[in-house]
């Protein structure tokens, strides 16, 4: 593995731990200022490094980039420069936990890429094992979404 890979690829998880603290933060109205600051950087990282590998044309890995650079965005301004007030709060919620599942979304996507075990289920990543993985995956951040909106309610700093 390349240096510019390793880096990507440990952006990431670092991006997708913290984004678990940050999640059950958001369950339990706690605004985890040290690590959401690193959960956004290091995700934000992650996109940005993502455009830095060869492609050839648009993949669904560039539109996942894109969508996820949109959705960063929405949540950084509602979080640092909106300080989560009206609208803001949800804004800065589901656009962590879309952010979150994105990381993950290609998480599980490279697993069945580079594990052998997984692979070997879904050797095309089309087939039912990927599918339903895939699945409870979204079923489980669509779940985490909608409790992290009705929980997430800070005191205003």
């Amino acid at each position: 593995m390349d240096t510019f890979t390793l880096v990507h690829v440990a952006l990431s998880l670092i991006g997708i731990l913290s984004g678990l603290i940050v999640l059950c933060g958001l369950f339990t109205s706690n605004r985890m200022n040290g690590w959401t600051l690193l959960f956004l950087v290091t995700t934000v990282a992650t996109s940005a490094t993502g455009f830095g590998f060869p492609f050839h044309g648009f993949t669904p890995a560039i539109g996942v980039g894109i969508l996820s650079l949109i959705v960063l965005t929405l949540a950084i301004a509602a979080r640092y420069v909106f300080q989560l007030a009206g609208s803001w709060r949800w804004i800065y919620v589901i656009g962590s936990v879309v952010a979150l599942y994105f990381n993950v979304f290609v998480l599980v996507v490279q697993a069945f890429l580079k594990i052998p075990a997984l692979h070997a289920l879904a050797p095309k990543g089309s087939e039912p094992p990927f599918a339903i993985a895939q699945g409870i995956v979204l079923v489980l951040f669509i779940l985490a979404g909608i409790l992290s909106v009705k929980r997430f309610h800070p005191v205003a700093v």
